[in-house]
């Protein structure tokens, strides 16, 4: 995996539908404000939110609030994502974008003016197209790097066979290849071989982390808070994760929390950053992603992890 030390990743996908404008500003202003530097949108969020029927309105409230803050670009950098964009409002999965080599520049060029910027950090195929040639996807994601507009580019939601498989199309059409995952994970594991109940989620699995250390690549986690199931009595988690080892690993949960005077999100997140894992984490409230930039304090113990690792 990547060398460099994990960090808090800021989730924008509510940003201008769910968290209206000022409230959103003001989280991205307290990101910042407590060294946050990641913010994680995509092209397409929320369109299942949004009343037009489409993706943009995250990526819009970013650019404003750029706008809004000179000199804000020179201290965070920004990861979005093309693939699941309705080009139809209101008509997905049907009509989303793709990852054909046009798909791939028409949508990345949509974000830069969305954002307001030159570039972006990180771009991310954020799901296969089993219907474009991997070789066609590969070489735009290539060609969006050596022109400078994307600097990295990774793959949320791929098998891993299918990252590989493309960073070997990548050295063969000598361009730049996909450096970095993006996969749902969290302490508490679903039922194995349970399907979870969000289309396009793909969980994050040992022979991604396996690929990830071989390789040196960075990793992202998404839905690491469960929603705010680990914190909220009215936030029940999913069916699929009622089974014992749930049970176990919130004892520990609960355990190591007050040992270490942290709240469970606050150990949720130290397991994944100890694991050399990005959590990203959603916020719809200044103080949640204070809580959240805290968790970088929490030190967790290979003893606390061994407890971990025998309840899961």
């Amino acid at each position: 995996m990547n060398t460099t030390d994990p960090q808090i990743v800021l989730g924008t996908m509510d940003f201008g539908t769910r968290v209206a404008p000022d409230r959103a500003f003001a989280i991205l202003d307290s990101f910042v404000a407590g060294g946050g530097v990641w913010l994680d949108t995509a092209n397409c969020y929320s369109f299942w939110t949004d009343p037009s029927g489409v993706g943009g309105a995250s990526e819009r409230l970013i650019g404003a609030w750029l706008r809004a803050r000179p000199g804000a670009r020179d201290t965070v950098r920004i990861a979005t994502k093309v693939r699941q964009n309705p080009l139809v409002p209101h008509s997905w999965p049907k009509s989303a974008e793709g990852l054909s080599a046009r798909a791939v520049h028409a949508g990345v060029e949509e974000s830069l003016g969305r954002l307001g910027v030159d570039h972006i950090d990180l771009l991310w195929a954020h799901a296969e197209d089993r219907t474009v040639p991997l070789e066609e996807t590969v070489g735009a994601f290539g060609e969006l790097v050596a022109k400078g507009v994307a600097l990295r580019v990774g793959a949320a939601n791929h098998a891993a066979w299918h990252v590989e498989r493309a960073r070997s199309l990548a050295r063969v059409q000598h361009v730049e290849p996909w450096t970095a995952l993006q996969l749902r994970h969290s302490l508490l594991q679903p039922r194995p071989l349970t399907l979870v109940a969000e289309a396009g989620h793909r969980m994050l699995a040992a022979e991604d982390l396996d690929l990830a250390r071989s390789e040196g690549l960075a990793v992202w986690s998404y839905s690491s808070l469960m929603w705010g199931s680990y914190v909220r009595a009215d936030k029940p988690l999913p069916r699929t994760y009622d089974h014992p080892g749930t049970t176990q690993v919130l004892a520990v949960l609960d355990d190591v929390a007050g040992e270490l005077s942290a709240t469970r999100n606050q150990v949720v997140l130290a397991w994944l950053m100890r694991q050399g894992i990005d959590p990203i984490v959603g916020a719809s409230r200044v103080e949640q992603i204070e809580q959240a930039l805290a968790s970088r304090r929490v030190r967790l113990s290979d003893e606390h992890l061994a407890r971990f690792g025998e309840a899961r």
